[in-house]
């Protein structure tokens, strides 16, 4: 499967994409909205692990651009357990919410279950 990862996070995008990778998925490794969005619009994606905060915008502002051409899973991460921050994410689009710091077997299972 091949995922676009948008995490500005150099640690634990570089973690994340690795993990991607030993699972046996293609991963772009995007770190800020501007890139991600460019990204979406040059290559074909079958996931979306999103980060809510990004440096350079919020990350709902590219899952509103998925969403005006496509259905594909996109799973949403933030170090930010807010409620509001959930709501909005799920009333965007998003397929699941996942809470920063969490278990890269949570991870894999989260996109196991959203294909």
């Amino acid at each position: 499967m091949r995922i676009l990862l948008v995490e500005d996070n150099r640690v634990l995008g570089e973690a994340l994409r690795d993990h991607l990778e030993a699972m046996g998925h293609d991963t772009e490794w995007r770190k800020g909205l501007i890139e991600s969005v460019s990204a979406t619009m040059a290559y074909t994606f079958d996931m979306i692990l999103l980060d809510l905060r990004l440096p350079d915008g919020n990350g709902l502002t590219l899952l509103r651009h998925v969403r005006r051409s496509s259905q594909l899973p996109v799973i949403v991460m933030t170090a930010f357990d807010q409620m509001s921050d959930r709501l909005e994410a799920m009333q965007c689009g998003a397929t699941d919410f996942l809470v920063k710091p969490f278990d890269l077997d949570l991870l894999s299972e989260r996109i196991r279950c959203a294909v």
